[in-house]
């Protein structure tokens, strides 16, 4: 049985192709703000594939959601758009109003949510988000600009001052502006992860783009990095879902 999963974000459509819950294709592009464009452009290949069920991930509105639906009703099998819950397969939400967490969080936090375990699940992405939970509890989180959009900010509100690419290698001082802009953003993402995991007891989890990097300056926490993180969390919730449909 061949399922097709879509993590639809604010600039990349991501889908991975699974049988038997091993990935035989995947693909991440940018959308262009166009993301509805973009899928009815790859429509064509899932239909040719026998998918038996569709399952999403998407930060988009409901209007753009409903042209996403509209799209996929062509293969005409289950999809089944993930949504955050006050509780879900036992994981408690932490905010308030469940539904101004981000489902990307949400699915993160579902798919590392263990009893007896407390985890501190980090986003590198676009953002970096920082989520906490104890058991099946989600205890809320953190979201912060990650390293480039800090950088980008720097440049935009800073006059006189060029501050090209350059990498973000180390913690050192810097001996000249660049590196002490690198330096100083890394620092002080490392500084705020340093500050959460030393408030209690907790297994460090990595996933995004720039988690090895993240990585890489918290070896002493032995952080586990998860690449595909948030599809683990699409399969648990489509799953249940599909339980409690038979239910």
């Amino acid at each position: 049985m061949k399922s097709l999963w879509l993590d639809i974000g604010n600039t990349r459509l991501k889908y991975w192709i699974t049988e038997q819950d091993q990935v035989i294709e995947h693909a991440a592009e940018l959308h262009l703000q166009s993301p509805a464009d973009l899928l009815l452009g790859l429509i064509q290949h899932f239909r040719h594939q026998n998918l038996s069920r569709v399952g999403i991930s998407s930060v988009l509105d409901p209007e753009n959601n409903q042209r996403i639906q509209l799209i996929l009703d062509i293969l005409n099998i289950p999809v089944i758009f993930a949504k955050v819950h006050a509780e879900y397969a036992g994981l408690k939400c932490g905010y308030d109003v469940p539904s101004q967490l981000g489902i990307d969080r949400w699915l993160q936090v579902l798919a590392m949510a263990k009893v007896d375990q407390n985890f501190c699940i980090i986003g590198c992405g676009t953002a970096l988000t920082i989520d906490l939970v104890e058991g099946f509890q989600h205890l809320g989180g953190y979201i912060l600009p990650n390293l480039y959009l800090q950088r980008d900010s720097l440049i935009q509100n800073t006059k006189g001052i060029k501050i090209p690419d350059s990498a973000f290698d180390n913690l050192n001082p810097g001996h000249n502006t660049v590196d002490a802009v690198h330096h100083g953003i890394l620092l002080g993402l490392i500084s705020t992860i340093d500050q959460i995991m030393q408030q209690s007891p907790k297994h460090l989890i990595l996933t995004g783009g720039d988690a090895h990097l993240f990585a890489k300056f918290l070896s002493h926490y032995q952080p586990q990095v998860e690449s595909d993180l948030l599809l683990k969390g699409l399969k648990h919730y489509v799953q249940f879902n599909s339980a409690l449909s038979k239910v």
